[in-house]
C-alpha cells in the first residue's frame, strides 16, 4: 500500500492532533464497551486511561516501530466475570482483575522469551499466508453482525430502526466520499468527518423528535449530559487494592488463574494475526522488526499496566488497523498521541460524555468500513496463494467456514473463540496436507 505517512513520519502538529483524534474515535466504542458489559463498578474513563497507558508501554517495548493501538480485550470478558463471581466483594473482584491481567501478561512474557531464544521462523512456517490470510479475513467478517446491528440502533429506547439506519448509512457514505473524493486533509480524516456528519443528522432527527414528542425520531440521548461534571478523576482499579486485597486467598487466586491463563494463549494467536495483517498493509514484517518478542512483551506488559488502571487486559485492535489501512497513515507518533489523548480526555467529563453519546448507528456506519477493510486485508493475503491447488483450497475453506459460522468451544470458564478455533483448525489442516504433491 502506498502510505501517506510511514511509520517514522511526523505530521505537522495541528494535523497530528486530528489524526490522533480519529484513532480515538475508531477504538472508543469497543474500549469502553468492555467495562460497560462487566459492570460491578468498572469505569469507562478508567478503561480509556488504561488503554492509553497500555499503548504507551507497547510503544516503548517496540521502540516506536509498530503502529499498534491496544484497547480493552473482549476475549477476557468471561475471565473478568469469573473474577467477580469468585470474589467475596466488589473490591476483591477488582483486585482479581489486576491479578488476572498480570497472570495473562506473564504468559506473553514467557512466550516472548522463548521466541527470543528460538527465533520467529517457526511462526511463519506454522502460519503461512494460506493460514493467516483467511484468519485475518474472518476477524473482520466475524464483526460484521456487530456493525449491522449498530446500524439499526439509536441511543433512545423507541428510536425507529429505519431512522437509525438512515443516520448510519449517511455516515458510511460520508466516510466513503471523504476518503475517495476528499482533497488532501479530508482523505486523511474520513472517520472524523463522517462521524460529525452522522452526528449532525442524528441531532436534527432527535430535535424534531423532541419537539413533536415522537420517540421514533430520537436517536441521541442528550440526558447523559445532565449530570456531567467538568473535571473528574477516573475510578482507577488499583484504588480498590487497600480494601480488596484483604479478601484475596489462595483459592481465589487459583480461580482467577484458571480463568485468565488459558485465554492468554488464545489471544496470542490473534496477536499474531493482527500483526501479520498490519504488516501486509504497511509493507514491513513486524514479526521481524521490531520482532515478535518485542510486540509480545509490549502487549503483555501493556495489559498489566492497563488493567492496573482500568481493570481490562488490553489487546491489539482491528479498528485501529482498519483506520491505518483506510487513511494510509501508519505514523507511530499518531498512535502515541492518540494514547496520550485518551489519558487526558478521561479526566474531562464533557468530552467523555460527548464521545459516549455518539449513537450506535453512527459508529455502525464507520465500523462497516473499518471491519470491511480488515476482511479485505486478509483476502489480499490469500491472493498470493495458489487456490488451484486442492490442499490450499481445503485450508482456506476450513478457516472461512468455521470462522464465519462461529465455531467456538468451551472448557469450563475458558472459551476458544471462533477466530482461535478457525486458526487452530487451519494450522492442523495445513500440516496434514502441506506435504502433498503439487497438482
Amino acid at each position: 500500500m502506498n502510505l501517506v505517512y510511514n511509520i517514522q513520519d511526523k505530521p505537522k502538529f495541528p494535523q497530528l492532533l486530528v489524526f490522533a483524534f480519529q484513532q480515538v474515535l475508531a477504538i472508543l466504542a469497543a474500549t469502553i464497551a468492555v467495562p460497560t458489559i462487566i459492570g460491578n463498578g468498572m469505569s469507562q474513563s478508567a478503561a480509556l486511561f488504561g488503554a492509553g497507558v497500555g499503548t504507551l508501554v507497547y510503544q516503548l517495548f517496540t521502540r516506536f516501530k509498530s503502529p499498534v493501538y491496544l484497547g480493552s480485550s473482549f476475549a477476557f470478558l468471561g475471565s473478568m466475570s469469573a473474577a467477580f463471581a469468585g470474589a467475596t466483594s466488589a473490591a476483591a473482584g477488582h483486585v482479581g482483575l489486576i491479578i488476572g491481567a498480570f497472570m495473562a501478561g506473564l504468559v506473553y512474557v514467557i512466550i516472548a522469551i522463548i521466541i527470543k531464544l528460538v527465533g520467529v521462523q517457526w511462526v511463519n512456517k506454522l502460519m503461512p499466508p494460506v493460514v493467516i490470510g483467511p484468519t485475518v479475513a474472518i476477524i473482520g467478517l466475524s464483526l460484521a453482525g456487530n456493525a449491522v446491528g449498530d446500524l439499526k440502533t439509536g441511543r433512545v429506547v423507541g428510536c425507529s430502526p429505519y431512522v437509525a439506519l438512515i443516520c448510519g448509512l449517511i455516515t458510511l457514505f460520508a466516510v466513503i466520499m471523504f476518503s475517495v473524493y476528499g482533497k488532501k486533509m479530508m482523505k486523511l480524516i474520513p472517520f472524523v468527518l463522517g462521524i460529525l456528519v452522522g452526528y449532525v443528522v442524528a441531532t436534527i432527527f432527535t430535535v424534531i423528535g423532541i419537539f413533536t414528542d415522537n420517540a421514533a425520531l430520537q436517536v441521541i440521548d442528550f440526558s447523559v449530559f445532565a449530570n456531567m461534571t467538568i473535571l473528574k478523576m477516573p475510578e482507577y482499579t488499583f484504588l480498590q487494592l487497600g480494601e480488596g486485597i484483604q479478601a484475596v486467598d489462595p483459592a481465589f487466586i487459583a480461580t482467577v488463574a484458571v480463568a485468565y491463563v488459558p485465554v492468554a494463549f488464545v489471544v496470542f494467536a490473534e496477536h499474531i494475526a493482527d500483526h501479520k495483517n498490519l504488516s501486509s498493509i504497511i509493507g514491513k514484517d513486524l514479526l521481524e522488526e521490531p520482532g515478535l518478542h518485542r510486540t509480545l512483551l509490549g502487549d503483555g506488559v501493556g495489559s498489566m499496566a492497563g488493567a492496573f488502571f482500568g481493570g481490562c487486559p488490553n489487546t491489539t485492535y482491528g479498528e485501529s488497523v482498519g483506520c491505518v489501512a483506510i487513511t494510509r497513515n501508519a505514523s507511530v507518533i499518531t498512535i502515541t498521541t492518540a494514547a496520550i489523548m485518551c489519558m487526558v480526555i478521561s479526566f474531562f467529563g464533557p468530552f467523555v460524555t460527548f464521545l459516549a453519546s455518539i449513537p450506535n448507528c453512527v459508529m455502525g456506519g464507520v465500523c462497516t468500513a473499518l471491519y470491511g477493510f480488515i476482511a479485505v486485508s486478509g483476502l489480499k493475503m490469500v491472493q498470493k496463494v495458489d487456490l488451484g491447488q486442492s490442499k490450499n483450497l481445503f485450508v482456506v475453506s476450513t478457516i472461512l467456514i468455521t470462522g464465519i459460522g462461529g465455531l467456538s468451544v468451551s472448557f469450563g470458564k475458558v472459551t476458544l473463540t471462533s477466530i482461535a478455533c478457525a486458526l487452530i483448525l487451519g494450522i492442523i489442516v495445513n500440516l496434514v496436507v502441506g506435504k502433498a504433491k503439487e497438482e
